[in-house]
């Protein structure tokens, strides 16, 4: 477990942002992880109202202490390659994935949308408590945490020494720019509204922004093939937020024929699992269409799944899912220390998942 210790920069509701802190012991002193965490977005004024006075809105509402497993464990059996690392939670309270950037405070609501501010002022905050001195150094994040993971890995690498290896992981935050299956681009305009509402254009990479509509580069799908810093992506190809929000939102389902299915994956229709093969195909497709790149990892799994690095059971366990016979832990630490590189999709549900990752 780690306690909150509170940085500068404000939340939605103007709060000061938090993080939970477990500090590395012995020889690696020098390594820090830091893991971002996940919690959809804000995309209206209304909405984001809502979440200022929730967790991940206002860090009023945090609880103070913060349970560290998978990824962020410090049990050499479950964590191999970073149990003893100095590792940060972040804990997410801006809605735009670290991107926000508004200088102007409407007095009638008290939103501040101020996410990449606070990113950058963390990691500052980081560097004077210790950080200056990292030989290693990973940006990891899950879910909204995972996409932010992307869009800031190559501004957290240029905030360190360049003698620091700088890597990032993204965890659950490859969403890929897919019609619903009414054909409509729901998660686009989403992304659309939060990146206006936001103003994160601004603090998308711009080589990416150059080439395409700024709201797109919210998409991981575009900005990866610009990125600098290696990358490791961990998702499913059936990730279950983006199949019940993305791709099926409920809206389009206004009988619920697909509520059994979306919830639990053994219980689709044939049709509907053909449905659901098609999607990933156009998750794949999204994928390989970052190009090759032997910096690049990824650990592609079937299960019908969201948020897996800090779950032990995906991250290292008896019967965690493996591809090329190595689990989620041993294929990250290989590529990480360059030990192997690590690039494999698992093929189409069920195969590598049990009953018990549906």
């Amino acid at each position: 477990m780690g306690s909150i210790i509170y940085a500068v920069f404000v939340c939605l509701d103007g709060s000061a942002p938090a993080f939970n802190f477990y500090q590395g012991t012995g020889a690696r002193v020098r390594r820090w992880l830091l893991h971002l965490e996940g919690g959809g977005w804000c995309d209206t004024t209304s909405n984001c109202l809502t979440r200022a006075g929730q967790v991940y809105g206002s860090s009023k509402q945090i609880p103070p202490q913060a349970y560290f497993t998978g990824i962020l464990s410090n049990d050499p059996e479950l964590n191999p390659d970073f149990y003893d690392w100095n590792k940060v939670k972040i804990r997410y309270c801006d809605g735009a994935s670290y991107t926000g950037d508004v200088e102007e405070v409407d007095p009638s609501t008290n939103l501040h949308y101020r996410g990449a501010r606070i990113f950058k002022a963390i990691v500052q905050h980081l560097l004077a408590k210790g950080m200056y001195k990292a030989e290693n150094a990973i940006l990891s994040g899950t879910s909204a945490g995972g996409l932010a993971a992307i869009l800031n890995c190559d501004k957290f690498n240029n905030l360190l020494p360049l003698s620091v290896r700088v890597r990032c992981i993204s965890d659950s935050g490859f969403f890929v720019n897919v019609e619903t299956i009414s054909g409509y681009p729901h998660i686009q305009e989403l992304f659309y509204r939060v990146v206006k509402l936001h103003g994160s254009a601004k603090n998308l990479p711009q080589a990416c922004a150059f080439d395409y509509d700024k709201s797109l580069c919210f998409f991981p799908q575009y900005v990866a093939p610009y990125m600098q810093t290696p990358l490791f992506i961990i998702n499913s190809a059936y990730d279950s937020w983006q199949v019940n929000y993305s791709f099926v939102p409920k809206y389009v389902d206004p009988l619920g024929v697909w509520n059994n299915c979306k919830h639990h994956i053994s219980q689709c229709t044939p049709s509907q699992l053909q449905i659901l093969d098609d999607y990933r195909l156009k998750f794949l497709k999204a994928l390989q269409g970052l190009g090759p790149s032997s910096s690049r990892g990824y650990f592609i799994i079937s299960c019908h799944t969201h948020n897996i690095v800090e779950r032990q059971s995906y991250w290292m366990y008896k019967n965690s899912p493996t591809l090329d016979n190595k689990k989620i832990a041993k294929a990250v630490g290989d590529w990480y220390f360059e030990r192997s590189g690590f690039q494999k999709i698992a093929c189409p549900y069920p195969c590598g998942c049990s009953i018990l990752f549906d």
